[in-house]
């Protein structure tokens, strides 16, 4: 049976509109907010330290005397070993939290590695690009860790016909919450007398730096404060192991067992296994823009403050578009919503191709806000509908095997390009590849096929 928190919306207060306006989002219980807040405290992380501030701070300072594109092929292979630990790890750590009923207390941990490596990019000074490469990569341990088993809670608590709203709100959340703390970081940045920080020409190096590894600062405090509410209000789904399971088996060698058994088992859902494939590999594209632009922006010598302004933009514009890609997706549907989105990623390439100025990663920018949080929210709540509740967390184990390998390839592509051309320019046209041949398995996915097959497990389950 599916778990899910019962909770009275609770007294409305002469503000009858409240409750319809929450329920059209998606967000009609506490348990739905709270879980939806987590986007709203991991996106300044995501912002901040994986998109817009850090990847500048890394090329500019920490590997300052440096070639541009030697910093952009280390940063891409910082990502890249990152992804791969991350990738092994996440589908043992799901069948464990499945296994131990410990979804929560396995996100706390990898929050927990993630903040403190974020709050110690506040002690990186210039050239230290080795301290800074090895925080990159735990932070991106920590959050891409946490993810697994965040979006593991989301077929536990959303029904059917919500988790298509659940999950793009919460993805609209996250760019809130991130563009918030990214302008407050861009205000240090531009204004620091405003603040009271040091501004001017002749300033040290810890001085003119402050605005930036205060940034960081601010990020971690913001992705833990704003994570609490998700352990207060939405439950710990129960184990699936029986107590017959343990019998004669160690807990770790209990997990691998399963776990070897839920991989044979994806053969019969395969319409979630070619969901999977396809995810992979267009994935793979949107993560590589999302990574590596304000990087490649750097190489091609666009001002460190217009591509700040433009990726808070991103945020700004992806609010209202991920509420209308879950509005899309109830019309036409997440699959057809989500092909639309890598149409429209085909052509943020083209813009990235033939960038030269402020204006053309301006207009990238807005692009990518049209589509990014959309697309990437559908592919989650499309993936949790084609695979039984039971099993969320071993499940969403393989989807972020899936996608922290597709976290991989690109940036490994663009260090490949760097070293063999000099410039990364040449890989934003082979990123096209991945969306035409991840769209392609896409379409090829049955929708309506796959969801019965889930659900008829599921009440096979249940009546056992």
């Amino acid at each position: 049976m599916q778990d899910r928190a019962v909770a009275d919306l609770g007294p409305t207060i002469g503000k009858p509109w409240l409750p319809r306006a929450l329920d059209a989002l998606g967000l009609s219980r506490p348990e739905l907010r709270a879980w939806a807040m987590y986007d709203w405290a991991n996106s300044a992380m995501v912002c901040t330290i994986i998109t817009a501030v850090f990847p500048i701070y890394y090329s500019k300072v920490a590997c300052a005397g440096l070639e541009p594109q030697v910093a952009s092929r280390q940063l891409a292979i910082a990502t890249t070993i990152g992804m791969v630990i991350i990738a092994v790890l996440s589908p043992i750590l799901g069948a464990f939290a499945d296994y131990m009923a410990r979804k929560k207390k396995l996100l706390a941990v990898f929050l927990a590695l993630g903040v403190a490596s974020v709050a110690g990019m506040y002690f990186i000074h210039t050239g230290d690009w080795v301290l800074a490469s090895v925080l990159f990569i735990l932070a991106n341990i920590g959050a891409n860790g946490s993810f697994v088993f965040y979006d593991a809670l989301l077929p536990h608590i959303a029904r059917d016909d919500e988790i298509d709203r659940v999950s793009t709100s919460g993805y609209a959340l996250g760019y809130l919450g991130g563009g918030l703390v990214l302008a407050l970081n861009l205000a240090w940045y531009l204004k620091p007398t405003w603040f009271g920080l040091p501004g001017g020409p002749n300033l040290s190096e810890p001085q003119a730096t402050l605005p930036m590894r205060l940034a960081f600062l601010s990020v971690a405090i913001w992705w833990l404060v704003f994570s609490i509410p998700l352990f207060r209000r939405v439950p710990e789904p129960r184990a699936i192991l029986a107590l017959d399971e343990l019998r004669g088996k160690s807990p770790i060698r209990a997990v691998l067992a399963r776990l070897a058994e839920t991989s044979r088992e994806l053969r019969r859902y395969p319409q979630g296994f070619l969901m999977l494939l396809a995810f992979l590999i267009y994935n793979d594209g949107i993560g590589t823009i999302i990574r590596m632009a304000t990087i490649y922006g750097t190489e091609m010598g666009i001002d460190e403050g217009a591509m700040i302004k433009a990726i808070l933009l991103v945020q700004f514009v992806g609010i209202p578009f991920s509420f209308l890609f879950g509005m899309l997706a109830g019309k036409i549907g997440a699959k057809r919503s989500i092909l639309l989105g890598l149409v429209a990623y085909t052509g943020i390439c083209i813009v990235g191709y033939s960038m030269r100025t402020e204006e053309d990663f301006l207009t990238l920018a807005i692009l990518v806000g049209m589509v990014q949080g959309g697309t990437q929210a559908l592919s989650r709540s499309l993936f949790a509908s084609l695979i039984p509740r039971d099993k969320s967390g071993e499940y969403f184990g393989f989807f972020a095997v899936v996608e922290k390998f597709a976290g991989i390839f690109g940036p490994l592509l663009f260090a490949v390009i760097n070293t063999l051309s000099g410039s990364s320019r040449g890989a934003i046209l082979g990123v096209i590849g991945f969306f035409a041949c991840g769209g392609l398995l896409l379409w090829m996915v049955d929708v309506d096929e796959g969801q019965r097959q889930a659900r008829a497990v599921e009440t096979s389950v249940s009546q056992a």
